[in-house]
């Protein structure tokens, strides 16, 4: 099977990323992002969805932590969309449920090649491990976007906010590894009527 890596490096006036994803990993990570919470976050995405990555930024946090945040979304998106390839014998869409604790989250991806997100995350509009709630959102558009995938995530009960949050990232990160096995049925065929995604 040929290998289902990506590396991406992205550099702008605002930061400076290097991505490297393994689709087939056994959940190893390194994260060095300058946001210790995003950094939280990331390693569920490599850890629940069994993918090896590592992330490294430096960006203008002494603006504030918004084009850190928009930009690894981006690269990791792009890192995903370069990983699956054409998408030859993929299951191609995913779901799961994540509790945690009092919280429970929904995610449903679609590799389409149609990039869409539909987020309902219920924050109660503070900080995040000194994240803006609203940066959540952008996050997860932007990483959707990138990765050129419709995502439905939603979170469905819960009243802490950090609960809710990390319940949503790992319920991303296995309805993405749902979606990017290899169904040996599919004989390495196109998942779709159209022939192309």
């Amino acid at each position: 099977m040929t290998a289902r890596t990506a590396t991406v490096s992205r550099r702008t006036a605002e930061t400076s990323i290097d991505i490297s994803l393994n689709l087939d990993g056994s959940g190893k990570f390194r994260t060095e992002t300058g946001v210790g919470f995003l950094d939280h976050m990331l390693s569920h995405i490599a850890k629940h969805g069994v993918f090896d990555l590592e992330v490294r930024c430096t960006g203008d946090l002494w603006i504030d932590q918004h084009h850190t945040v928009e930009d690894i979304a981006i690269a990791l998106g792009e890192a995903f969309a370069k990983a699956v390839g054409d998408k030859a014998g993929l299951v191609r869409a995913g779901f799961a449920y994540m509790p945690l604790d009092e919280a429970l989250a929904r995610a449903a991806v679609d590799l389409s090649g149609r990039p869409y997100a539909v987020l309902d995350l219920r924050l109660l509009g503070r900080e995040v491990g000194g994240m803006p709630p609203d940066l959540f959102n952008h996050f997860l558009e932007s990483f959707a976007f990138a990765a050129r995938i419709n995502l439905h995530l939603s979170v469905l009960a819960g009243v802490n906010d950090h609960h809710k949050i990390e319940a949503a990232f790992k319920a991303l990160a296995r309805a993405l590894d749902a979606a990017v096995r290899i169904d040996r049925r599919r004989a390495g065929d196109i998942p779709s009527t159209k022939g192309t995604l």
